[in-house]
């Protein structure tokens, strides 16, 4: 297998909801609509984001008795990453997810490792975590670079 990640998919209440929380308010382009039962949005570094109704998701992956999304308050097991190249894009990040509709779980703050983050949370619960470090270093793409 290649070490790579191609899509996130999130289960979602509903797509209606979730497609103009990424679409429109946080700008993830796409020439999809809900209409379909499924949205894909590109991304600039390739992963794309992919949104389907949790229920259909949870049967598609055979878990049995998922309901219709996750228990509010609970813990996926998971967060989100949005690295930023400068610190003021971390709270220029977190305001525009609010003004979407999106919850601030985290205000931004210096973080225990050094850098600087906050969280919040989508629609349907997924957390995000928007962070800067000094010592990241992106590709033209905004990608993170890593050393092997």
């Amino acid at each position: 297998m290649e070490p790579r990640i191609t899509v996130i998919t999130l289960g979602v209440s509903d797509l209606q909801r979730s497609y103009h929380f990424y679409k429109d308010g946080l700008g993830f382009p796409t020439k999809m609509s809900p209409a379909g039962g499924i949205v894909l949005f590109a991304t600039s570094t390739g992963t794309r984001l992919m949104l389907y109704p949790y229920a259909r998701l949870a049967a598609d992956a055979e878990f049995k008795g998922a309901g219709n999304a996750i228990p509010p308050g609970t813990f996926p097991g998971f967060t989100l990453g949005h690295c930023v190249r400068n610190k003021e894009q971390v709270d220029a990040v977190l305001a525009q997810a609010e003004k979407a509709g999106g919850v601030i779980a985290k205000k931004p703050a210096v973080a225990s490792w050094g850098g600087y983050s906050g969280y919040f949370r989508d629609p349907d619960g997924y957390s995000w975590e928007v962070l800067y470090a000094d010592n990241l270093k992106f590709k033209s793409d905004g990608s993170v670079i890593v050393d092997p």
